[in-house]
C-alpha cells in the first residue's frame, strides 16, 4: 500500500510541477529551466542526504544503472519534455507522457524478452487511441498561450520514450539491492547534470543564467518551485514507489497525471475543456490500467 500511495503522491506532484515548468520554459527558454532545475534539485538533495546521513553503499552495477537511467530519463527525455512544455503546454504534454508505461512495456518486450499478453496489447492500443482523440480533435480552442503543434507532440512522445527507458534502468538498480530513494535520485540528477551542463555551455545555450533569471523573476520563481516539487520530491517518490510495489502498478497510478491536470488547467488557465478531451484523458489512463492490471 505504501508504494501505491507514493505513486499517487508522485502523480500529484508532477501535475503541479508541469504547470510550473511550462510557464518557466515559456518565459526564459527550455534549456535554462532544464539545467537550472537540476542544479536546484541537487542542492535540495545534498542537504537532505546530509541531514538523514544516508548511506551510499551501492554496488557498481546499481550505480551504473542509475547513471544510465539519469542519462535516458533526465537528459534525453526531459530535454524533449521541456521543449514540449514550451510549445504545447502542460496538459497536452502530460497526456502524451501517459504513454510512457506503454513504451516501457514495448521496450521490455524487445530488449528484455518480456511477454506482451493480448490484454497488454489492447491496453497500449486504448492508450494511444485516447491520446489521439485529444490531439486530433478540432472542437476545443485553447484559451491559454499554448496550441496543438506537431513538433511539440513529437517532442512529448520522445520524452515519454525517455521516461520509459529511465524507469527500466532504475528498476534494475532497485532489483539488485535496497537503495534509499533520495540517494537514487541524487545519483540520477548528478550524472545527468555532469553530462548536460558542459554540453549546453559549449553550445552557448546556457550562458549567463543569473542575468537571464534576474531579468525575469517570474521565470525564476516558477523554476525554483518546480525544482522542489518535481526533480526533488516527484522523482524521489517515483523511485520509492517502484521499490515498494510492481512497476506496472506504480506506472499506472503515476499515469493519472492527465486526469489530475484537468481541474488544474481549468482553474489556472481558465481553459474550457471539451468532453472529448476529458474522455480522451480517462481513456488513455484506462488503457494503462488494462496494460498492467488485467
Amino acid at each position: 500500500m505504501f508504494g501505491e500511495l507514493a505513486a499517487f503522491i508522485t502523480a500529484s506532484l508532477w501535475s503541479m510541477t508541469s504547470i510550473a515548468f511550462s510557464e518557466a520554459s515559456r518565459k526564459v527558454g527550455s534549456v535554462y529551466v532544464n539545467v537550472t532545475r537540476m542544479i536546484f534539485a541537487l542542492i535540495y538533495l545534498s542537504i537532505t542526504l546530509i541531514v538523514i546521513n544516508a548511506s551510499f553503499n551501492l554496488s557498481a552495477s546499481q550505480i551504473g544503472n542509475l547513471v544510465i537511467s539519469g542519462f535516458i530519463g533526465l537528459v534525453f527525455g526531459d530535454t524533449f519534455l521541456f521543449n514540449a512544455y514550451r510549445t504545447i503546454g502542460a496538459r497536452l504534454s502530460m497526456l502524451i507522457m501517459s504513454s510512457a508505461p506503454a513504451f516501457a512495456a514495448l521496450l521490455a518486450y524487445f530488449f528484455l524478452g518480456e511477454r506482451l499478453s493480448f490484454w497488454g496489447i489492447t491496453g497500449i492500443a486504448i492508450t494511444i487511441f485516447g491520446i489521439a482523440l485529444v490531439v486530433l480533435q478540432r472542437e476545443e480552442k485553447p484559451t491559454s498561450n499554448y496550441r496543438v503543434d506537431l513538433n511539440g507532440i513529437f517532442y512529448a512522445f520522445l520524452a515519454a520514450i525517455g521516461q520509459a527507458g529511465g524507469l527500466i534502468f532504475a528498476k534494475f538498480a532497485f532489483n539488485a539491492g535496497e537503495i534509499n530513494g533520495f540517494v537514487a535520485t541524487f545519483i540520477r540528477v548528478l550524472s545527468a547534470l555532469i553530462l548536460i551542463l558542459p554540453l549546453t555551455i559549449l553550445s552557448k545555450r546556457y550562458l549567463h543564467p543569473i542575468q537571464v533569471f534576474k531579468q525575469n523573476k517570474k521565470g525564476l520563481i516558477y523554476t525554483v518551485v518546480g525544482s522542489f516539487i518535481g526533480p526533488y520530491l516527484g522523482i524521489t517518490f517515483s523511485l520509492i514507489s517502484i521499490s515498494h510495489t510492481k512497476v506496472g502498478i506504480a506506472s499506472t497510478i503515476m499515469a493519472m497525471v492527465p486526469i489530475l491536470m484537468l481541474p488544474l488547467v481549468h482553474f489556472y488557465y481558465k481553459e474550457k475543456l471539451s468532453w472529448i478531451s476529458i474522455f480522451g484523458a480517462f481513456l488513455a489512463v484506462g488503457g494503462i490500467a488494462i496494460l498492467f492490471l488485467v
